[in-house]
Order: C-alpha cells, then sequence, then structure tokens
C-alpha cells in the first residue's frame, strides 16, 4: 500500500516545483492531499496562476498520523514567511513541520525547504540541498552542494530544476 503524503503549498508557491510532485505522486498512485499554507484554499502560483487547495494547513494540525510523509512545496516560501511571520497559518505550518518530523515520517522538499526544517530543529547533522543563495541559513544541519540529498528521513533538492533528479528515489520509498 503506497505510503500517504500531506503536501504544504506555500502562498505564492512555485507552480513548476508543485506540479512535478503532484504529477509524480497521481501517476504513480500514490495518494496526497495539497495543504495551503495560507487561510483559505485559494493561492497563487509565483507567475500568478490562481488555484485551490484540498485545505488549510490549520486542519493538518492534529491531523499528522494520517500521512506517512510531507512535501514542503517552495515558492516565495522565505521572503513571505518573514513578512507573514506572526499569521497563525505560518504558526501552524512549523508546528506540523516540527510534528512530523519528530515523528520521523519523510520529509520531502526543495530550494528552501531545508532552511525551513532547519527553522523547525529537523537538520541537525544532517546532510541537506537547498538553493545556492541559502546554504548559509543552515548552521545545524549541513548545507551541500549537490542536485539532492537524503539523509534518514529528510530529501532535499536544491532547487525546482533538479526535483527530478531526487523523484526515484522518493516514488521507491513511498510506493
Amino acid at each position: 500500500m503506497a505510503k500517504k503524503v500531506a503536501i504544504l503549498a506555500v502562498n505564492p508557491v512555485n507552480g513548476f516545483g508543485l506540479f512535478q510532485y503532484l504529477e509524480a505522486f497521481f501517476e504513480n498512485g500514490i495518494p496526497y492531499k495539497v495543504f495551503a499554507v495560507a487561510d483559505s484554499k485559494e493561492i497563487k502560483t509565483n507567475s500568478g496562476i490562481t488555484m485551490f487547495a484540498d485545505d488549510v494547513i490549520a486542519n493538518l494540525k492534529g491531523h499528522e498520523d494520517e500521512y506517512d510523509a510531507l512535501v514542503f512545496s517552495c515558492g516565495d516560501a522565505i521572503p513571505k514567511f518573514g513578512e507573514n511571520i506572526e499569521k497563525q497559518y505560518n504558526q501552524d505550518m512549523m508546528m506540523v513541520i516540527k510534528t512530523f518530523g519528530e515523528k520521523g515520517k519523510l520529509m520531502i522538499g526543495h530550494c528552501a525547504a531545508a532552511m525551513i526544517f532547519e527553522m523547525a530543529g529537523l537538520t541537525e547533522s544532517k546532510k541537506v540541498a537547498l538553493h545556492p543563495l541559502a546554504k548559509a541559513a543552515i548552521q545545524n544541519g549541513i548545507a551541500t552542494d549537490e542536485n539532492f540529498e537524503i539523509d534518514g528521513n529528510l530529501y532535499t533538492a536544491q532547487t525546482e530544476n533538479t526535483i527530478w533528479t531526487m523523484m526515484p528515489k522518493i516514488l521507491d520509498v513511498l510506493k
């Protein structure tokens, strides 16, 4: 039986990255649900396309045991997080990420995902791939220049352009 995945989509989300996960999971029969890191299900991609998530992050909180893996689909995650750090949806996102990580569930993401995982306290001594401009932000983990890194339960890709290099490993572990 395939593992069930919760996908976090920030607002705005990087559509190219998000749709790679969605398409791969759909084509491989991996059940997933997309949660908007926002007050409503309506979010946009970085290019301005409106889309509707299945639910909002607030409704994932407390239901982490219903999922085997979490995907953090990046976008303008760090700047928007900084601008809206006090918003409840960002607090919920960090609590959900921390809960998934502490339970040892699969943590998957690209670009700034490693930074968010670091902020949640999940990268201690683990190798992570992330956007080259963000490497200096990793203090507890080990930032690399690899296209992707798999270290324990963390699966991180450098950018949306390298997700495909990691996807076969993700699919193997989720099937």
